[in-house]
């Protein structure tokens, strides 16, 4: 009898998060003959978002809605993925390694007295094992990880996994009835975002990040510009959050956000080890800064030795000319 791998597709601002379709891909290079694919769509008024997931799932999609639910809280979403589990007995469950998979995912993996691989950026089978790689020490290696039994829950780091492609036939979709659990240890009132940009930084296939070199908050208008432009994300290190030019929100590095673009273009960053943890793994690195000496030179692809005040308002009137 096949495994049955349960995915829990990720909702934010009334849209379906890509790493969602990007856990998808990772069950279809996971599973065998004969497994089976289940989705669990969470959250209020996404009765257009089941239809558009169908699209990927070749199996079922259980959709709880509820205004209760438009918020993420801990206990009601397991809650819900108890009612779920009571129809579905999952072999794996595969959440996106964001905020909402690090912190329910361990509460589901206890809840199922499974095992759980975290962070993992990519996925392949030997025979009939399936190997999951992640990273260590803030990127500097990788390990190879199998589950040797038992039930599984993984967690996917965005952008490192392609998104599913749409299915030859639609999934069938459960509605499901939410039912309060009573009451709850903690209640979400309301989530006060500060976002980069219109781009969330952690999907971003490009960011332009902004270190001390900025030397202000009205620094980082060049580099708002140029991600506009690009379509990206604008993102910082921690020397220029804790200097107060920018929110910690924007923060990347060992303490801040993992991104991993396919452009990372760093202005003003010295390169500190603690900050390559959060985007060293980027497909290709793209250095600004005035000292050529510079750490980020060493692990860059490209490096620009110059003053990013003028070579960033360059590079954005050159891509406006080919982009715009």
């Amino acid at each position: 009898m096949g495994k049955t791998y349960v995915v829990v597709a990720e909702v934010r601002g009334g849209s379906l998060r890509q790493v969602a379709l990007e856990a998808l891909q990772a069950v279809s290079i996971a599973k065998h003959d004969g497994d089976s694919t289940a989705a669990v769509l969470i959250g209020s008024q996404i009765t257009p978002l089941a239809s558009e997931l169908a699209n990927y799932v070749e199996g079922q999609v259980y959709s709880i809605d509820h205004p209760d639910l438009e918020i993420y809280n801990p206990e009601a979403y397991l809650n819900v993925m108890k009612t779920v589990f009571e129809r579905v007995t999952p072999d794996v469950v595969v959440l996106g390694h964001t905020a909402l998979g690090r912190d329910l995912g361990p509460a589901i993996a206890a809840h199922l007295d499974a095992g759980q691989i975290s962070d993992v950026t990519a996925i392949e089978k030997s025979g009939d094992d399936v190997i999951y790689t992640r990273p260590l020490y803030a990127g500097k290696a990788f390990e190879q990880k199998q589950f040797t039994g038992g039930t599984q829950v993984v967690t996917i780091r965005p952008n490192n996994i392609d998104p599913a492609a749409a299915s030859s036939s639609p999934a069938e979709i459960v509605e499901l009835e939410y039912a309060p659990a009573g009451s709850l240890r903690s209640i979400v009132k309301d989530i006060v975002r500060k976002t980069s940009g219109k781009v969330d930084l952690t999907e971003a296939k490009i960011v332009v990040s902004g270190g001390r070199g900025v030397k202000s908050a009205d620094g980082f208008k060049p580099l708002e510009e140029l991600a506009d432009v690009l379509h990206g994300a604008v993102g910082a290190s921690r020397a220029a959050c804790d200097a107060g030019y920018c929110d910690y929100s924007m923060q990347i590095g060992q303490t801040g956000k993992v991104v991993t673009p396919e452009i990372y273009i760093a202005c003003g960053i010295s390169g500190a080890i603690q900050h390559l943890a959060g985007m060293s793994q980027s497909r290709v690195i793209i250095a600004i800064n005035k000292d050529p000496e510079a750490p980020i030179f060493k692990v860059a692809d490209y490096g620009i030795v110059g003053d990013l005040f003028e070579v960033v308002p360059l590079l954005t009137q050159e891509f406006r000319k080919v982009l715009v």
